[in-house]
């Protein structure tokens, strides 16, 4: 089962080194990190989705996680209300004939197009994964150049902020 976990850390060098591979020492995939500010300067909030096959497992690496001495709180964000979205940049070929049809796309998805060159649209889109993965699959067709996606990034829902949970 795939699980989701706020870490908040110390904004320092070298931190989120030090907790990916812890991690990958305790043998868990980790698909998908995503590190950033907070609200407060000298914190950094790491969302990280993990693989584990029970909440056992889960609860080891959170242990271990919690040892750490840049770490200040881990919230388990998996089944609490929350929102979730991933950010995706996709380049795909678009010509005269076919940039009509790639717009039609993008719209459907309510997703931008950030650039268009005489070959090439890059399109933004933000969304849940499967919302990402349905229009690559339709963009298919005309020839994805590229794709650059975020990870997920994940925030709960109410008036409460992660660190007061």
């Amino acid at each position: 089962m795939k699980y989701t976990l706020a870490v908040l850390v110390e904004n320092k060098p070298g931190v989120l080194t030090h907790i990916s591979g812890l991690i990958s020492r305790r043998a868990f995939n980790i698909e998908s990190i995503a590190a950033g500010y907070t609200e407060e300067p000298d914190m950094t909030r790491i969302t990280i989705e993990v693989e584990a096959d029970d909440e056992y497992e889960l609860e080891q690496v959170v242990n271990q996680l919690s040892k750490l001495i840049d770490v200040i709180k881990i919230i388990d964000l998996t089944g609490q209300d929350r929102i979730h979205r991933e950010l995706a940049l996709i380049k795909v070929k678009a010509s005269p004939k076919n940039r009509a049809e790639v717009i039609n796309i993008v719209e459907i998805f309510r997703a931008h197009i950030v650039d268009v060159n005489k070959e090439t649209m890059i399109i933004e889109i933000t969304g849940e994964d499967t919302k990402i993965e349905a229009i690559c699959e339709l963009l298919k067709d005309y020839g994805i150049v590229e794709i650059v996606r975020t990870g997920r990034i994940a925030i709960c829902r109410g008036p409460r902020p992660a660190k007061n949970v």
